[in-house]
């Protein structure tokens, strides 16, 4: 196969699968914006759903926050699993 024939059929590859029309809108998207993104990069990752760098550290912080949460929601859980345990071993089946 030649190298022409190679292009011709990756960028047939491309076309087919949305790729040239995703970028096209990309950029289109781009030279139309008024005010011009200092990051170029992050704006078309952006625009095609991507997180931006930024947005990773947010998740990152976030879940390592989540993460701490459960830990003491789990601790809390078996605290309370514990005591009723006890209740119901004690025998305090009455009222007062």
């Amino acid at each position: 196969m030649s190298g022409e024939s190679k292009k011709e059929e990756f960028r047939k590859y491309l076309e087919r699968s949305g790729v040239i029309d995703a970028l096209t809108k990309v950029l289109v998207a781009l030279y139309e914006e008024p005010e011009k993104p200092a990051n170029a990069l992050d704006f078309i990752k952006q625009y095609l759903g991507a997180p931006t760098s930024g947005d990773v550290e947010t998740m990152k912080a976030e879940k390592d926050e989540l993460v701490k949460k459960n830990e003491e929601l789990q601790n809390q859980l078996q605290e309370v699993t514990a005591k009723l345990e006890g209740m119901a071993a004690g025998g305090d089946g009455g009222g007062e």
